[in-house]
């Protein structure tokens, strides 16, 4: 048996260990169809049952509402950065976008391509260690959307709850923290999230939008850019990303026995605990840089007083089996990447790591 790392890595991250065994069995021959499903056509019964299946499941696991579409596009987030306002911002209306970071930053930039950009609340002067209150966030009553980033993976802050923005469509980019605690989805227009950190491999991306945003696109826009194409044609109008899909398939099926996202919740509660634990308790040795209140469950950002000591930290934690433990470069510091497939062990080992780093060098 080939030793697996403690893998912290942002995205693409750690996948369950029985999920990839899985597809290695599955790898050469799916369904006895005497070929893989990379092989296989997109229009083929197989394949457009793991589609619908998929679909299905996640809809049952995340609580998705009848009146919502659940789409695999392709582009990652980072085309739905533009997508969002090429479809969604006309004329005359504004985007509302909240600043939280490095994502949220991205998503604000390929809006302004668009159309007219505000920004409601911003917690750019404490460099994004939190997120803003948004109890009594003013959202312009011309606005087309409000726009979140419920899980800034660079600066390690996360939503505790969502602002209520009633008639204006909520839109949350959920890339890094999607299924990994519940969600009333009813409360936002349109969800979406790139699957590599907690629902499979790279090359698909989740959309979860309500019917009536999705219904009609502008005609003006590139046909693969228009979200009607994709709705009409169940995600199936060109060739999609079928192994990434496949693999979203197997990993909600191992969500759901793990008990389904509430107890994923519950379990990455208990793995983070374990690390920020020894940040409160390392006596000033080890810092937490997002503020206590908005500490994000799926990404731990912490530092060391000295840059040398991190660039220790890092040479030292390789050695001994951890991957991905060096901060984002924009931000510095140390990272831990803890999404849903990361195991309680792997989360032990690391706190007993920094307990042992700081006994030698504190």
């Amino acid at each position: 048996m080939t030793k697996r790392a403690y893998n912290f890595n942002a995205g693409p991250a750690a996948l369950p260990l029985e999920v990839l065994q899985q597809a290695q069995e599955q790898l050469v021959d799916y369904a006895g169809a005497g070929m893989s499903i990379m092989e296989m056509s997109h229009r083929s019964a197989i394949y457009e049952q793991v589609n619908e299946e998929t679909q299905s499941l996640l809809r049952e696991l995340f609580g998705i509402p009848s009146n919502y579409k659940v789409l695999f596009l392709q582009g990652g987030a980072s085309t739905q950065f533009a997508m969002i306002p090429m479809n969604l911002l006309p004329a005359g209306k504004v985007g509302a976008y909240v600043a939280t970071g490095s994502w949220a930053d991205k998503a604000l930039k390929e809006a302004k391509l668009f159309g007219e950009t505000t920004v409601v609340a911003s917690s750019e002067a404490d460099k994004f260690n939190r997120i803003p209150d948004l109890s009594n966030v003013e959202i312009p009553s011309n606005a087309a959307y409000l726009h979140v980033t419920s899980n800034e993976t660079i600066e390690g802050t996360q939503y505790k709850q969502f602002p209520v923005t009633g008639d204006i469509p909520l839109i949350g980019d959920m890339s890094s923290d999607i299924l990994s605690r519940p969600v009333d989805v009813s409360q936002f227009g349109l969800i979406y999230a790139g699957a590599q950190k907690n629902l499979g491999p790279s090359g698909v991306t989740i959309v979860i939008a309500r019917e009536d945003l999705v219904q009609e696109s502008p005609k003006s826009i590139a046909t693969m850019l228009r979200y009607d194409t994709h709705v009409k044609n169940n995600s199936l109008y060109n060739t999609p990303p079928s192994f990434s899909v496949y693999l979203v398939n197997l990993m909600l099926k191992w969500v759901q026995s793990r008990g389904g996202v509430a107890a994923m919740e519950q379990y990455n509660r208990d793995k983070t605990q374990l690390i920020y634990d020894t940040i409160d308790q390392s006596g000033g040795f080890y810092r937490g840089f997002a503020d206590a209140g908005s500490r994000s469950a799926m990404n731990l950002t912490f530092r060391i007083h000295s840059e040398e000591l991190e660039k220790q930290f890092v040479k030292e934690s390789e050695a001994n089996g951890f991957v991905g433990l060096k901060g984002h470069r924009s931000v510095g510091g140390l990272r831990a990447s803890t999404y849903n497939a990361v195991p309680l062990e792997s989360c032990k080992a690391l706190a007993e790591f920094m307990v042992d780093f700081q006994k030698r060098n504190g």
